[in-house]
């Protein structure tokens, strides 16, 4: 078999795919560095849709239902660096490290994924190599420069959970998570509980760990960062309305954190 050939089967993303990578302010002065592992839900047009229905694919199974809006918003406000993946978690789950079995899913809760079934090392390859790494490349370029240019940087990695999961309602409004570093955490908890309508979970719905995550583990705390991440309930950012409400929230929060970062001396 010709060369071009192979690489032609093993290419997943063609003509008509958009790139993996979106990025809001990168060149922006906040020591914020936003990240947003499961932004979008788009699937590559090879694989058509997985054998899942259109239904399942506006769940928050495919995706991290709001938090683009929230993202976006947040960057706007915050002159703030934002990178996000735009290809659905079905693909492959870009805060999994590669080798975990929920890196691609054949069953995602209750839901069958019959394109991810079977395939082949090539075909994983071909979606870590696509999609997965050069989400994780740019944020560690962006790092990478933010450190040789002696800027501070804050890493802040966004989600958002869906109310019930497996049956079980989830009385949380948001909730920060976090692994090795409380820093970040610990101030988050303490502005958000000031704030006396929300329900605030610590490291709720989900804690960080090293098998069960990538984005705060390899470029958070492997690279020193003060971290964290953030999990908003989905239903309170569904529309733009609430979208726009919890970034303006994020946004005031995170302004006064960076504050009292500067005078502890951490974002010397």
């Amino acid at each position: 078999m010709a060369l071009d050939t192979i690489e032609a089967a093993d290419q997943l993303l063609g003509e008509g795919d958009i790139p993996p990578v979106h990025e809001v302010n990168a060149q922006a002065r906040s020591p914020f560095l936003l990240t947003s592992d499961h932004y979008g839900r788009i699937l590559p047009r090879a694989l058509g849709d997985l054998g899942v229905t259109e239904a399942e694919l506006t769940r928050h199974i495919a995706w991290d239902i709001g938090i683009a809006g929230v993202a976006d918003r947040l960057a706007e406000m915050l002159d703030a660096h934002l990178i996000a993946q735009r290809y659905s978690r079905l693909v492959i789950d870009c805060n999994r490290p590669p080798a975990a079995v929920s890196s691609i899913p054949v069953i995602s809760e209750a839901t069958a994924i019959p394109g991810n079934e079977g395939i082949s090392e090539r075909e994983r390859a071909a979606r870590c190599r696509e999609i997965f790494e050069p989400y994780h490349r740019r944020i560690d370029a962006a790092i990478n420069r933010r450190l040789h240019d002696k800027r501070p940087t804050v890493l802040v990695s966004l989600h958002s959970f869906t109310p019930v999961y497996a049956g079980i309602a989830r009385p949380w409004h948001i909730g920060t998570l976090y692994n090795r570093d409380t820093v970040l955490p610990r101030l988050l908890l303490k502005h958000l509980r000031r704030e006396s309508d929300l329900v605030v979970g610590d490291n709720e719905p989900y804690a960080v760990s090293d098998l069960t995550d990538y984005t705060i583990p390899v470029h958070g705390e492997a690279r020193g960062l003060v971290n964290t991440g953030i999990e908003i309930r989905q239903d309170l950012i569904a529309d733009q309305s609430g979208q726009q409400q919890w970034a303006e929230r994020l946004a005031g929060i995170l302004a006064e954190i960076e504050l009292e970062l500067s005078a502890e001396r951490l974002l010397d």
